[in-house]
């Protein structure tokens, strides 16, 4: 699903205090693209993708994906547009600690009309041996997978990610990678990745780059780099 950011700013205190964080965000995720939003600590990409996926507002433009746009909506609209549009994977994994594998990812499918095949997806995600374990059972990396998959039960038209790799080691995080290039592949879900490795954008379908609020670069890739090839 085509995601399309219209002019947004976001301001946070009041005052003297006033900052604006993001200043004048406009650009195009196109559907089935993989999307690398780039910065350094302070950029405001990750303001930025709280505001598509719905959880804060901006204070001027709007986000449209699809036939929605996200200007004036009750919190009643923006919490169906989160659960019927939208997946979140974060850097720390949020698992529910007393549910297993499997128990995590069904309560997410719950909240949907149209989920994927839980047993089919947790053969894709590599988790069918531990559909049973708890979370303190897995290690870090089976755990983001457990996270993707609770996310991307729903069948989401838009995966995003924060930092997803940022709590793991390189092999690990080249796992997980190559698993979300493995998705897109197959579901074919719009993702945006936040991150501050500038390799992972080597991936990416578009690498959006963020400095002080602004987009400063806006590329495409001509010739991607296969996830498990990735170096840092």
């Amino acid at each position: 699903m085509k995601l399309k950011v219209n002019n947004v700013h976001k301001f946070y205190g009041t005052n003297e205090a006033r900052i604006e964080v993001l200043k004048g965000i406009n650009c195009e995720v196109l559907d089935g693209e993989i999307c690398v939003l780039l910065g350094p600590s302070g950029s405001g990409k990750s303001t930025l993708l709280n505001i598509i996926g719905g959880l804060e507002s901006a204070d001027e433009g709007c986000i449209d994906i699809g036939d929605f746009c996200t200007a004036n909506m009750k919190e009643r609209e923006l919490s169906s547009y989160r659960r019927n549009n939208l997946g979140f994977v974060f850097q720390f994994y949020n698992l529910i600690p007393n549910l297993t594998v499997k128990e995590n990812i069904e309560v997410c499918a719950h909240l949907t009309k149209n989920p994927l095949d839980i047993d089919d997806l947790l053969k894709t995600l590599g988790l069918e041996e531990h559909k049973d374990k708890f979370p303190n059972q897995l290690s870090g990396g089976q755990q983001q997978r457990c996270a993707i998959g609770r996310a991307l039960v729903k069948n989401p038209s838009l995966l995003l990610f924060d930092e997803p790799t940022g709590a793991l080691d390189y092999k690990t995080s080249k796992e997980i990678l190559d698993l979300i290039e493995k998705i897109n592949h197959k579901y074919k879900n719009t993702m945006i990745i936040v991150t501050h490795n500038s390799v992972i954008g080597e991936m990416a379908d578009r690498v959006l780059k963020l400095h002080d609020g602004m987009i400063t670069s806006n590329k495409l890739n001509e010739s991607k780099v296969p996830a498990a090839s990735l170096e840092w």
